[in-house]
């Protein structure tokens, strides 16, 4: 997230394409960066000579295979898509959120549970020691191929991401969900179920960034022109993870129980906007 937006609120599974964790593997970051200066887009970042995929940035991701060749039926065609533009170190926990909600365990990517839906995913990540949020590029400017392609062809798109409480006009220290995006149905599924869940949800409004309302988000990307988007503090994403563990190399096998009762919830979100949807 870029750090001068200013936010009123609204109270209240073929094969993984994996990238390589290489220098990262003690970074830290939990919070949104400091303010840097943004890049341009994906194409841009992808194209500067100042950092080295693999090695100071990464993409994972995930398009399941759809096979039907049969006359007699119809495969099953996969409706959702989540996704973390801003993960590694850049918003510290959304890339093992991303692969949570999409169906996988972050530590080794098995399916969880092993007879669950999962979900396309795609990611990208910051690995370097520090300087991590120099990567960051608005969720209005992705335009990475295979993250686009992936939304484009999903009636529904999750966008995950990290805020601070200031940013979103909360108090400080303040564990919070703000839901965003286009897809009002999906806004009001997710917002129940994290309140059943316990976790503290406010409905994202004001400044687009934030709110997810621009129809050039990437969460918006979809066959249907609308999705939803995740801002989660600080102090959320901190408690779902064992103390002294926060890291990018650390987080994947310390997860808390907090971590699986917001993933859980927001799969159940999906479940619901998902059983509503006919493919014709």
């Amino acid at each position: 997230m870029k750090i001068k937006r200013r936010t009123l609120l609204t109270a209240l599974a073929a094969t993984p394409v994996l990238s390589t964790v290489t220098a990262a593997a003690t970074a830290t970051a939990t919070a949104t960066p400091a303010a840097a200066a943004e890049q341009a887009s994906n194409t841009a970042l992808y194209a500067n000579p100042a950092w080295t995929e693999g090695t100071d940035w990464g993409r994972r991701s995930r398009r399941h295979l759809i096979d039907d060749r049969s006359t007699a039926g119809r495969a099953p065609f996969l409706r959702s898509t989540v996704i973390a533009p801003h993960g590694g170190g850049i918003e510290g926990g959304t890339s093992e959120l991303c692969l949570a909600i999409a169906g996988y365990d972050p530590a080794d990517l098995s399916p969880t549970p092993p007879a669950g839906p999962v979900h396309d995913f795609w990611m990208f990540e910051g690995l370097m020691r520090t300087g991590n949020g120099d990567l960051h590029v608005t969720s209005t400017h992705c335009d990475d191929t295979i993250a686009r392609s992936l939304c484009a062809g999903s009636l529904n798109v999750l966008s995950l991401h990290g805020c601070k409480p200031e940013q979103a006009g909360l108090e400080p220290g303040a564990a919070a969900v703000l839901v965003g995006g286009l897809n009002s149905t999906f806004r009001h599924y997710l917002m129940e179920e994290f309140t059943a869940a316990g976790i503290r949800a406010v409905t994202a409004s004001g400044e687009e960034e934030i709110a997810g309302i621009d129809p050039d988000n990437i969460c918006n990307r979809t066959l249907l022109g609308m999705g939803a988007q995740l801002e989660m503090t600080t102090a959320l994403r901190t408690a779902m993870f064992a103390d002294g563990k926060n890291t990018i190399a650390d987080r994947a096998t310390n997860l808390l129980p907090s971590f699986w009762t917001f993933a859980a919830a927001t799969r159940r979100a999906i479940d619901r906007v998902e059983a509503g949807q006919t493919v014709l």
